[in-house]
């Protein structure tokens, strides 16, 4: 059993997305190659951006903090902190719109 606080964890890897080059940082919480599950928590300088990458297959965006803009195609959702959004399949990317 491991026990996890996302609060603390976030406000540790915002804090080196900031002073980060790339304006992210990010941690594997759970899982990895060797199980189906994999969850990683991710931080996102505001103003900065995932490029549009593939579906690794079902997943969802969790925003802990702040807010951001999820992007398929043309379509587009706001997530804000609290909020847990469905990846779309196929391309998509993330924008992180305000940290906190």
């Amino acid at each position: 059993m491991q026990k996890v606080s996302l609060a603390a964890l976030a406000r540790i890897e915002l804090e080196l997305a900031v002073r980060a080059p790339s304006g992210r940082s990010a941690r594997t919480v759970f899982g990895g190659y060797e199980h189906q599950l994999r969850q990683t928590l991710m931080a996102l300088r505001a103003g900065e951006s995932l490029s549009e990458h593939e579906n690794p297959g079902e997943a969802t965006l969790h925003v802990l903090e702040g807010r951001v803009l999820l992007r398929a195609g043309e379509t587009s959702w706001n997530g804000s902190a609290d909020d847990l959004m469905t990846i779309p399949d196929g391309l998509h990317s993330v924008d992180a719109l305000r940290t906190a």
